[in-house]
């Protein structure tokens, strides 16, 4: 393993050097989602706002199958290279393209199939339904790529190329400001042009990183998945399950995670329809997309160090990942106290950014943002440790982590505090989740790790 990146003694600047290309792809991917957003608020209105976040759950189903992919595959593939297995970790790596691409496929037919039914079950009213019509169908022809990029933007940390995510996050983030402004501006088309522009943005960098790896360069690149003649085929067919099935299952965390997203997206909207109308669900699309570029620090730095802990997981040195960990749990606690400061004193211009002053959403949306905030003093760390424990092979406590803070807090926090306090009990919710699991998080990594 001489020469290999990840194989070295860390302290902090060398492992914020690391993770910096991923965080700041992370945060480039945060910019150019919410770019459609600002984009149609401004330049369609806040009706089309709404309807992207009353489809956001089928977004969020793609992104969770991506990165499921990408988390649980790139913690067996850094394994494998840090005990030596290159080879191995190179079908591995080959098979889990193939599967993503059947998957992306599969998506895709199912969307267009079932389209109006999808719509209606989400929850979109009679004045959204054509928004998010027309939005959908323009997107779903780029779900593969979505799942590609997404497990393309892990695997290039892990060959050691997190320069290269980096850069064609930005590129991608470019094309997407780009065409946005030239689909809804000069063409006119409306919502439709939003989602071509961030289809578009999917696509370079999932065309590009399949160009990276069919170079036979580098630790990783695609190899023939052919039977090999003194292996019985049952057992080349029972290895290659195993491997889609432990990657499935190692970063079952991250699925669990988006599908708790899509179903908190989901309570969000019809609870803020009852509440206060198509309005409400503009206001609740500002800070959940708020949240999630402002999350893509925290998510970007979990991901830029994985490769490291599965490394050092892999060839047992468990005194650098002490060393990791206790350099991680200062990063996150200082950039939490940054990101909520900015949060709670920039909501008004966030808010800005989508909407008028003067008009209901925004005021929704500011009030918003002085509740809301202060769950950022707490999620970096839960992403963290769940983020961890998927890199430590550790699948299921990730995913208890994971179902535990969205599936269990958060929803319970959405169905009961709106009923006790009405609209201000729907910005407590995530709060309350994310405070109650740091606790939770904090004993668990006492009681594995420690």
């Amino acid at each position: 393993m001489k020469g290999n990146i990840l194989d070295q003694e860390w302290n902090a600047p060398a492992l914020l050097k690391f993770a910096f290309p991923t965080i700041v792809m992370m945060i480039f991917m945060g910019l150019y989602t919410i770019t459609d957003t600002v984009f149609v608020a401004q330049l369609v209105n806040t009706d089309a706002l709404s309807a992207i976040n009353i489809v956001c759950p089928v977004i969020n189903l793609t992104v969770g199958l991506g990165t499921m992919l990408a988390a649980g595959g790139n913690a067996i593939v850094s394994r494998k290279m840090g005990a030596g297995a290159n080879e191995e970790a190179r079908e591995d790596f080959t098979l889990l393209v193939i599967v993503a691409i059947a998957m992306g496929l599969m998506l895709l037919a199912a969307g267009l199939l079932g389209m109006e039914e999808i719509i209606a079950f989400l929850g979109a009213s009679d004045r959204l339904f054509p928004y998010c019509r027309e939005y959908l169908t323009a997107l779903a022809f780029f779900i593969p790529a979505n799942i590609l990029q997404t497990l393309f933007a892990n695997l290039l940390v892990t060959a050691g190329r997190p320069g290269l995510g980096l850069g064609l996050s930005v590129l991608a983030g470019v094309a997407n400001i780009v065409f946005d402004y030239i689909f809804l501006v000069p063409l006119g088309m409306g919502i439709r042009g939003a989602a071509l522009g961030t289809g578009i943005g999917y696509l370079i960098p999932a065309a590009a990183g399949m160009a990276f790896f069919m170079r036979r360069k580098g630790t990783l690149f695609f190899v023939s998945l052919r039977r090999r003649e003194n292996v019985p085929a049952w057992a080349q067919v029972s290895g290659r399950m195993k491997v889609v099935v432990e990657s499935c299952t190692n970063g079952s965390s991250e699925m669990v995670s988006q599908l708790a997203t899509a179903l908190t997206t989901y309570l969000f909207n019809i609870t803020m329809m009852d509440l206060a109308g198509e309005e409400g669900v503009a206001a609740i699309t500002i800070l959940i997309y708020s949240q999630f570029l402002l999350n893509t620090l925290f998510l970007g730095y979990s991901m830029g160090i994985a490769p490291v802990i599965g490394f050092h997981y892999g060839n047992g040195n468990h005194a650098r990942q002490r060393r990791v960990l206790r350099i991680s749990m200062g990063f996150i606690a200082v950039t939490s106290l940054a990101v909520f400061v900015f949060s709670i004193t920039g909501g008004g211009v966030i808010a800005g950014m989508f909407a008028g002053k003067e008009s209901e959403v925004y005021r929704l949306a500011v009030g918003g943002f002085e509740i809301f905030s202060f769950g950022f003093l707490f999620c970096g760390w839960n992403i963290f440790v769940s983020g961890m424990f998927t890199a430590l092979s550790n699948g299921r406590v990730s995913a208890v982590l994971s179902f535990l803070r969205t599936f269990g807090l958060l929803a319970g926090s959405i169905l009961v505090l709106p009923r006790v306090w009405g609209i201000p009990g729907v910005w407590l919710a995530v709060p309350v989740a994310e405070g109650v699991m740091f606790v939770v998080s904090l004993g668990c990594l006492g009681f594995f790790c420690f």
